[in-house]
């Protein structure tokens, strides 16, 4: 392997530019020229290709975004458009990929391999958690941190005003940022899309939390479950004369300087990475951390890697926050 490309794909995730330069500076050392891809496939198909040395990538490690930007490709679904890219990067000589993203962004590469046998590996990078294969992705736990300082923040204006608020946060169909945010934070309600909502449990236990005197009344809420909004309504029909507001923390959980976790774990994948990039029969693979061990399997694999949510912590994160 003589050149490779690196991307980033899909939602932006914290530790997205602690990769690159990973990315960069390992495959440098080892001898192989690092070309960049502005905004994912898109930029792929239209050419927006330049080489990157070790100073393409100074000052990038603390930051958030990517500094490749990233862009969402639908026409990458069609082989033509697949075969674009593939001239594009026959035309620059890039022998082989890394791609940072989430699903959607492997399942793109799995189909630039499996139809010109470009040999790719990827990096989990989404701050939702959603990838089953991997006990954790990139920009997760930066995510997790930026929404606990926020219920924090938060916490302090409720106690003051002896009112409760829903905090809604990101994560798809994925609870994660929910439960973990939840534990730390002590929130007294988590609500995530695997475990059903139940509006008579959540009423009850604000309830009881009035009884008891608390002052606030801290509920996360996962975007899968329902918009704020409608969960206000719902338990102001219930309770009439609860002080409620609602807080959409939105974007700021994608920004921000990747934690001490994201920029370690970013370059243990990345070396990862470049190295099975160098081995001949390489193929189609995704890179990741299980039981404290980066880890690669095929893309099929990886996919096919059913997710289980932890049923567990959200137990204990409940009764924690009684």
């Amino acid at each position: 392997m003589r050149r490779i490309g690196v991307l980033t794909s899909g939602g932006d995730a914290p530790g997205m530019n602690a990769a690159i330069r990973a990315t960069v500076r390992y495959a440098l050392s080892c001898g192989i020229e690092v070309y960049g891809i502005e905004c994912g496939y898109d930029g792929m198909v239209k050419g927006n290709v330049f080489p990157m040395d070790s100073r393409s990538v100074s000052d990038t490690i603390q930051k958030g975004g990517t500094i490749l930007k990233t862009a969402r490709c639908p026409e990458f679904l069609q082989k033509e458009t697949r075969r674009q890219a593939y001239d594009v990067l026959q035309a620059f000589g890039i022998e082989g990929l890394v791609v940072i993203g989430g699903d959607g962004s492997f399942r793109g590469m799995k189909d630039l391999y499996d139809d010109f046998g470009v040999p790719c590996v990827g990096i989990p990078g989404t701050i939702d958690n959603d990838l089953a294969y991997t006990d954790y992705t990139l920009g997760f736990d930066t995510a997790v941190n930026t929404v606990l300082s926020a219920v924090n923040n938060v916490r302090d204006t409720m106690t003051a005003h002896n009112r409760a608020c829903i905090i809604e946060v990101m994560g798809r169909k994925c609870g994660d940022i929910a439960v973990y945010a939840g534990l730390a934070g002590g929130a007294e309600i988590i609500l995530v899309p695997e475990i059903p909502m139940d509006l008579d449990k959540v009423v009850k236990t604000i309830k009881q939390d009035r009884i008891k005197g608390k002052n606030s009344v801290i509920i996360i809420l996962a975007e899968g479950v329902c918009p704020c909004a409608t969960l206000k309504e719902q338990i102001l029909e219930r309770i009439s004369d609860l002080s409620i507001r609602t807080v959409k923390l939105g974007y700021i959980q994608r920004g921000g300087a990747p934690s001490m976790a994201d920029r370690i774990l970013a370059a243990k994948c990345a070396v990862k990475a470049v190295d099975l990039l160098k081995k001949e029969d390489c193929g189609g693979k995704v890179v990741g951390i299980k039981n404290n061990e980066i880890i690669d399997l095929t893309i099929d694999e990886a996919l096919a890697v059913p997710r289980r949510f932890d049923k567990d912590l959200y137990k204990v994160a409940t009764i924690l926050g009684k």
